[in-house]
């Protein structure tokens, strides 16, 4: 049996040297409040106060790690260090770990003479000697426990003594009266006890509790590491900065071994000493079971008897978690009889009960489970599988629930191969229709490595139909098989030993999308011609419906004007297909793409379709596609309401399905929602976020879309060197989604230009959006039906019929749209001599503009003129508004034209003390503002917040804030790191 670790990508580091801080192999990692507390216990034995602690845990929790810890701690401080262990292996030796205690003192040459102690010296000689006397009272323990007392009282006299006792649970019962002598009087004495046990029911644990209860001793037990601890720990065992550990290392870690120190060292050492081999074909390296893991676990079952390992090996078929009634059956066994080994192998902390009551149990860690399997041979195995599988079957018939996926795992472990795939199929449909995406990616993952050449091409069809189906859903491209593997299945002329040509061209269709989704338009326009040519002349629905579903991905990748309504032809192809094959899913994919090529156009229409896409999802129980309807119809909806809520709502729900691709086109939505009301930083926040997401998934088409976000966030503050670099940045990904090239014009550069007064620029980005998009229609919102109508009509190009024809196009519009369209009716109505109309259009348009900061001032900039020419509005108190707003974010090129309006108009402006000119260039890059930079000379200064409150005359919280900012755009972690670095720059 083997587990699967991930296969590491080039840039995840397994091995190498030493690059920038990190933690040092052997450094005791997650333990610091029980460090802290035998610190404490050491540093008050050094003035005279013992004290005792136990340490206790789970085998392989690092009690004897903590242990070591606290011995070369001690000895740094010139502390007295000696330590005995017990042991069960040969024949009991009375007192053993205090024997090895005196022995260790004795070579080390601290071991007091016998006259120090007095009477007692005889009774250590003995001790060290074996020696019995008969007339003597050596054996009594309270005599040998008063030696020992002594003994530490001498050797600690200087610089206080530690001692270590490990393995107290193998400890024989004289020991243990000692130590319990040894607890009782130990205060007194310069000294401490450390003792050592594990923590199953035996006479030790329960003089820990003993000792706990009356305070005569305090308890450590150790918890599992956590996986920030488990992540340090692998660093440190691979001498590499913890950031350089690639984080699927982490995740398999923290999941195999649960956070048990002994197992994460082990898999690390196993990993870094069998070189993983990167096969491209799949998705993970199998590596065994770590031999020292196999062997722990294999003593602690072999202390459960042979009911106990046939109970163990059974249950591990059925993976980490079991129940009980199944094994008890297939035993043929009743729970009395068992409950004896059950406590037993809860109690070595191989198995935890999981939930309430005793119907079921796990393996406290994968791996033990995996151990036991590789310990039954192929007799026993197929013998085990046969009764549990009877078992399950008669307890549960139909397989129910998750009873699916046990039933799928026994027949893998019996061989039967064919079984196997069709159960974990079935299991991964279920969980689909559950909602949990993820969860069936992982089963049609296993059900397609048990796919061999011997496959019956019918089964290998089906299982590669769900897998791509799930990948495409999920973005697990990781999981996909090679390609070769996949073109090989495909092969073949679909004879009697081959998959029949409308079943690969269906298989094509899924490829294509995949390809579509992954930035790859002619590999994906590739597929769907081998997918047509399969089809044949007269096609099943079922599969024609597929291949056209793929043209409409295909369709809206090209550089064609024609692109839209052949899509919309191909969507309504695709429904009608799927109504009369009866698909439901199909059919609400279909609906789901009519509304997103309607929203632009015709956006009531878009709605209708996605609420139909919905009411078929809710009728026939899909829930992926009803997500799907949701998110759609929260877009449209905050487009009117202006509350994204609903958007993120959804976008949670999709995420926690695993709908990766869905999570992105939402989030793509959000940022630009944050855009536009203004929240520069939260909008960055997101986009880097998902940008690296979208990156490691390999999401082509969705990285696309944030990487314009990223560039219209920095258009919409004016910062061109940024969105410059953004556009760059994008530039090579405009293959995968053609539609951005349009909206890259629209909502980046021209907006920009804008900011910048270069309207004449601005003019031309925007009839190049146009061109654009008349090549290839976008799909998303970029001026054509807001601002490109309010700029035509203040320059004359523009008038009544065009404004009727917009709105007349985008019945309906969003609450961004109305403020540009709002006020271009503005505009004509006050040219037709209808100031009190426009006035009041004006007014109902800014009321739409309020959510929009930029957009709202940009707005009033450019319509003052035409309402002071025409009489209506109040102009001027636009532009004082627009002047303040820009002022106050670094944009001086349209501050400055609203104050010269405003000296046009006669009207008396406010004189700025700076202006861009005086923020530093380095400091403009970062997007710094007049108003920041004057406060940031002030921080320099190393001036407090309440004192530039008072010399700039503003609010202490305006300040905060201000503070805020220029850290964050500064990448400073506090003020002092700020003025060290722009004392210079700011003088």
């Amino acid at each position: 049996m083997s587990i699967f670790w991930p296969a590491l990508p080039e840039d995840c580091t397994v091995a190498g040297p030493d690059g920038g801080p990190h933690p040092r192999r052997g450094q005791l990692i997650g333990r610091g409040p029980e460090m802290g507390q035998i610190m404490r216990a050491l540093a008050a034995a050094r003035s005279g106060s013992g004290a005792a602690l136990f340490v206790t845990g789970e085998p392989g929790v690092g009690k004897t790690r903590l242990a070591t810890e606290a011995l070369a701690v001690a000895a740094e401080t010139n502390m007295v260090t000696v330590r005995g262990r017990a042991s069960d292996v040969g024949p009991p030796v009375p007192y053993r770990p205090l024997v090895e205690a005196l022995l260790l003192l004795s070579r080390a040459g601290l071991l007091p003479d016998p006259d120090e102690l007095g009477r007692y010296g005889a009774v250590m000689a003995r001790l060290l000697t074996g020696a019995r006397d008969k007339d003597a009272d050596a054996a009594s323990h309270l005599v040998v426990a008063e030696t020992m007392l002594r003994l530490l009282t001498v050797v600690g006299e200087r610089q206080g003594c530690l001692l270590v006792l490990d393995d107290l649970h193998d400890a024989d019962a004289g020991t243990l009266a000692v130590v319990e002598y040894l607890l009782d009087n130990i205060g007194h004495q310069p000294a401490v006890l450390l003792l050592v046990t594990g923590c199953a029911p035996c006479a030790a644990t329960e003089l820990a509790t003993r000792s706990r209860r009356s305070g005569a001793a305090e308890v450590l037990d150790l918890a599992p590491l956590s996986r920030p601890d488990v992540h340090l720990l692998i660093a440190a065992e691979l001498r590499v900065p913890p950031v350089e550990v690639c984080p699927d290392l982490v995740h398999r870690a923290v999941e195999s071994s649960a956070g048990i120190p002994f197992v994460v060292k082990e898999l690390v050492h196993d990993l870094t000493a069998r070189p993983a081999r990167h096969d491209p074909g799949t998705a993970s390296v199998p590596l065994s079971v770590p031999p020292t893991v196999a062997d722990s676990v294999r003593r602690q079952a072999g202390r459960l008897g042979p009911l106990g390992a046939e109970l163990l090996g059974m249950a591990a078929l059925f993976g980490r978690r079991f129940a009980l009634p199944v094994l008890e059956r297939a035993l043929g066994r009743d729970h009395a009889e068992l409950s004896a080994v059950l406590r037993a192998a809860v109690a070595s902390y191989l198995i935890t009960p999981d939930g309430p009551g005793t119907q079921w149990y796990t393996f406290r860690y994968p791996l033990a489970a995996e151990a036991l399997l590789d310990d039954l041979g192929p007799g026993e195995r197929a013998r085990y599988v046969r009764r549990a599988a009877r078992a399950l079957t008669e307890l549960h018939p139909g397989l129910p629930g998750a009873w699916c996926e046990h039933a799928a795992q026994l027949h893998e472990h019996a061989g039967d191969t064919p079984e196997a795939i069709r159960l974990y199929g079935e299991a991964a449909g279920r969980a689909t229709g559950e909602g949990a995406v993820d969860r069936a990616v992982e089963l049609l993952t296993r059900a397609h490595r048990l796919v061999e050449p011997g496959t019956a091409p019918e089964l290998h069809a089906t299982v590669l139909e769900l897998l791509l189906d799930a990948v495409a859903r999920s973005a697990r491209f990781d999981r996909l098989p090679a390609p070769a593997v996949i073109l090989d299945t495909l092969g073949g002329d679909g004879g009697e030993h081959g998959i029949p040509a409308p079943r690969r061209a269906g298989l094509h269709a899924r490829l294509s999308d995949i390809a579509t989704l992954t930035g790859r338009p002619a590999e994906a326009l590739w597929h769907l011609d081998i997918a047509r040519a399969l089809l044949g002349s007269h096609p099943a629905d079922a599969y024609a419906a597929l291949v056209d579903l793929s043209a409409v991905h295909v369709e809206l990748s090209r550089l064609a004007p024609d692109r839209l309504r052949t899509a919309t032809r191909y969507a309504h192809r695709a429904l009608e297909a799927a109504r009369r094959a009866d698909l439901p899913d199909v059919a609400c994919r279909a609906l789901l793409l009519l509304g997103q090529l309607a929203r632009e156009e015709d956006e009531p229409a878009a709605a209708a379709h996605f609420r139909r896409a919905r009411a078929i999802a809710l009728a026939r129980r899909l829930p992926v596609p009803r997500v799907a309807a949701d998110v759609h119809l929260a877009v449209v909806a905050a487009g009117h309401e202006d509350r994204s809520t609903r958007i993120e709502q959804t976008r949670q729900e999709a995420l926690g399905m695993g709908l990766l691709p869905l999570a992105h086109e939402s989030g793509f939505v959000l940022a630009l929602d944050r855009i536009r009301h203004g929240r520069f930083d939260e909008a960055g926040d997101r986009i880097r976020e998902a940008a690296a997401d979208a990156s490691r998934l390999g999401l082509g088409r969705h990285l696309a879309m944030l990487r314009l976000a990223e560039a219209v966030r920095y258009a919409h503050q004016g910062r061109r060197a940024e969105m410059r670099g953004a556009l760059e940045r994008l530039a090579p990904l405009l293959d995968a989604a053609p539609g951005v090239r349009a909206m890259s014009y629209g909502l980046a550069r021209a907006f920009c230009s804008l900011l910048e007064e270069r309207h004449e620029a601005a003019g031309q980005e925007f009839a190049q959006a146009l061109a654009y998009d008349a090549e290839n229609p976008a799909t998303g919102g970029f001026g054509k039906h807001g601002i490109i109508l309010l700029l035509g009509v203040l320059a004359g190009r523009m008038g009544r019929r065009h404004h009727a024809e917009v709105t007349r196009a985008s019945a309906g519009t969003t609450r961004w749209n109305h403020q540009f369209t709002g006020l271009a009716h503005a505009v004509l109505l006050g040219r037709e001599g209808r100031p009190e109309e426009a006035t009041a259009a004006a007014g109902k348009a800014l009321e739409a503009a309020e959510p929009f900061p930029m957009a709202r001032r940009l707005c009033l900039r450019l319509v003052a003129q035409s309402a002071h020419d025409d009489g209506w509005g109040t102009p001027v108190e636009w532009l004082r508004e627009a002047e303040e707003y820009f002022h106050d974010a670094g944009l001086q090129a349209v501050a400055g034209a609203s104050r010269a309006l405003l000296r046009g108009m006669g009207a008396s402006v406010r004189q700025r003390r700076t202006g861009t000119e005086r923020v530093p260039p380095d400091l403009r890059r970062c997007g710094i503002t007049v108003r920041e930079f004057e406060v940031a000379r002030l921080v320099a200064e190393r001036i407090s917040n309440k004192d530039i409150a008072g010399r700039l005359h503003i609010s202490l919280r305006t300040v905060e804030k201000h503070v805020a900012s220029l850290l964050q755009k500064t990448g400073h972690p506090n003020r002092t790191a700020f003025a060290t670095a722009t004392r210079d720059l700011v003088a």
